[in-house]
C-alpha cells in the first residue's frame, strides 16, 4: 500500500508540474515530454501494484478459508477420537464386569 500512495502522490506533483510548466521553449517541450513519460511509468507500475494486491487478496481469502475448513476438520476428527474412546472405555468396563461375573461363577 505504501508504495501504491508513494506513486500516486509522484503522479499528482508530476501533473501539477505539467500544469504550471508555459510551453515556450525546446527545454520546457523537453521536460514536458519527460514528466509525461514518468506519468506513464507510474501509470503502469501502480496498474501492475494493484493487480498484484488485487492477487494477494483473493489468494489470502482462498487460504483463509482452507485454514477454515482445517479447522472443521480437525475439529470433527477430535469429536470422533472422543467418541471411539468413550466407546473403548465402556467396553473395557463391560469386559471388566464381564471377568467379575465370571469369577463369581467360578467360586
Amino acid at each position: 500500500m505504501k508504495n501504491i500512495d508513494e506513486k500516486e502522490k509522484k503522479l499528482i506533483e508530476t501533473l501539477q508540474k505539467l500544469r504550471k510548466i508555459n510551453i515556450q521553449d525546446n527545454k520546457e517541450i523537453d521536460e514536458v515530454a519527460v514528466l509525461k513519460n514518468q506519468k506513464n511509468q507510474l501509470e503502469i507500475e501502480k496498474k501492475q501494484i494493484t493487480t498484484s494486491l488485487q492477487s494477494l487478496e483473493e489468494e489470502n481469502l482462498k487460504l483463509r478459508s482452507q485454514i477454515n475448513e482445517l479447522k472443521k476438520d480437525y475439529e470433527t476428527s477430535k469429536r470422533k477420537e472422543n467418541q471411539f474412546n468413550e466407546k473403548i472405555d465402556e467396553l473395557s468396563q463391560e469386559t471388566d464386569n464381564l471377568l467379575e461375573e465370571i469369577d463369581k461363577w467360578q467360586m
